[in-house]
């Protein structure tokens, strides 16, 4: 499958690119980014996406290292922007969310018109730099699934580490299945973790700092598996979507990500390993505050719960249940 046959969505782009989705909208306003409509819909092409990478313009767009003191970009302002500063956001009328599932965009428009509910402003990052950016007051809410593989449990021992002191509510989205992409009909037969450090297996992986990455490192922990004998261990992308896509190019054999993704890829196939949990992080402080309370109903309601369960490939048995304050 050539990279002219993968078309990719606005979220889809920013989730590669890590900015705002209204910055991918920008930049498709501005002509830096080519992109075609589809009916009503945009789609990006993900070759003048690999290409906008390589002319090095989202690292300028990723740093305020250019932008004048008197420029600086502060506050919901920064959110709007896609900038994560050293300001505190307070949790006003405007929510920044951290974090990558597409689920997060249906909050969002549910948020959008709910009577309580307010404007989202999204920020594609791994569950690390999600919860970090709560930590330090730079986001209201972070989406996480980060495994602990001593305790064989989800989220809540990396809460209590990465926020220290900072009493915190676990509430729980949906489960989904973590597994293995591999080429149409698995042609190298590739079965589980043992497989990764095969000598004629070529990987790709995940930027440290996301769950899927700390999956992975558990799971090699475990099982006493060397990283260094892995082919690719080191080459990084951001998004499931793009290493699914590297998988169906040719450029690598084997990518670990969620089943959700393969299911928008054509020429790969789907290994399931392990069922994780999707789960939302929020300052136990703004529970009671209105805006935060409107979150938590719409997470319960059956309309959004029908909305997952259309697209497939979400556990939603625990959906809107607080699984830990700690």
């Amino acid at each position: 499958m050539s990279k002219e046959e993968v078309s990719l969505t606005p979220e889809e782009v920013s989730g590669i690119l890590k900015i705002a989705k209204n910055t991918v909208y920008e930049l498709i306003k501005r002509g830096e980014l080519p992109a075609y409509r589809v009916g009503r819909k945009i789609r990006v092409d993900l070759k003048d996406v690999e290409n906008y990478k390589k002319q090095g313009k989202i690292n300028e767009l990723l740093s305020e290292s250019h932008i004048p003191q008197h420029q600086k970009i502060t506050g919901n302002l920064a959110a709007k922007k896609g900038f994560f500063t050293d300001e505190i956001i307070p949790a006003s009328q405007e929510l920044v969310v951290c974090g990558q599932d597409v689920l997060l965009d249906i909050l969002a428009r549910y948020l959008d018109r709910h009577p309580n509910g307010a404007r989202s402003f999204r920020h594609h990052v791994g569950s690390f730099p999600g919860l970090l950016a709560l930590y330090q007051g730079k986001a209201h809410l972070a989406a996480i699934h980060l495994w602990d593989g001593e305790k064989d449990i989800y989220n809540i021992p990396y809460v209590r580490h990465l926020m220290p002191g900072t009493p915190a509510v676990i509430i729980h989205l949906a489960c989904r299945m973590q597994g293995f992409y591999v080429a149409r009909n698995n042609p190298k037969h590739i079965k589980d973790w043992h497989d990764l450090i095969r000598t004629d297996i070529v990987f790709i992986n995940r930027e440290r700092g996301s769950g899927t990455r700390v999956l992975l490192d558990e799971h090699l922990h475990r099982l006493k598996l060397d990283r260094q004998l892995i082919n690719g261990y080191d080459k990084e992308d951001y998004s499931h979507l793009a290493m699914a896509s590297a998988v169906a190019r040719g450029e690598a054999d084997l990518a670990l990500g969620n089943e959700k993704v393969s299911l928008q890829v054509r020429g790969i196939d789907f290994i399931p390993l392990q069922k994780e949990r999707y789960e939302m992080v929020i300052r136990k402080e703004n529970m009671e505050k209105p805006l935060f309370q409107a979150v938590l109903e719409i997470i319960r309601s059956s309309e959004f719960k029908s909305e997952l369960q259309g697209l497939g490939d979400y556990d939603l048995n625990e959906t809107g249940l607080i699984v830990a304050e700690v």
